[in-house]
């Protein structure tokens, strides 16, 4: 087979890493092994190796050979990813503003700009 090329193996080793690395994070989830920012940092790990396999055992990036333009795409195809995860997140977040009744906007404001409710009553700032 020519440069680039998978073989039989490999296309199998990176298939059952990949799946290993989708039941682990599944695992941490339903077993609730770890709980907040630790879970979330440990999901994101196991999606950072799962994504270097699947750019190795699949995609075969640094068997290439042109290596320079392979890496150009995929600078460019992170650059788009970067792009979409961060605008799905800011359309979320302002989605969730907006559905708010208007009780639930106050408060919100209210604590996001520090506002006292009571003038007469001064807060104390941690």
């Amino acid at each position: 087979m020519g440069a680039g090329q998978g073989t039989l193996t490999t296309y199998v080793i990176g298939f059952v890493l990949s799946l290993a690395l989708t039941l682990e994070a599944y695992a941490l989830v339903i077993n609730h092994v770890l709980s907040g920012s630790w879970l979330l940092a440990a999901i994101m790990a196991t999606a950072v190796v799962q994504l270097m396999v699947q750019l190795i055992f699949f995609l075969h990036l640094g068997s290439e050979s042109k290596p320079k333009w392979n890496l150009v795409v995929f600078l460019f195809m992170l650059m788009v990813l970067f792009i979409l995860v961060l605008g799905s997140l800011w359309i979320m977040h302002n989605l969730n503003y907006h559905m708010m009744s208007p009780a639930e906007t106050n408060t919100y404001i209210i604590h996001d700009e520090g506002i006292n409710p009571n003038p007469g009553v001064h807060q104390s700032h941690h």
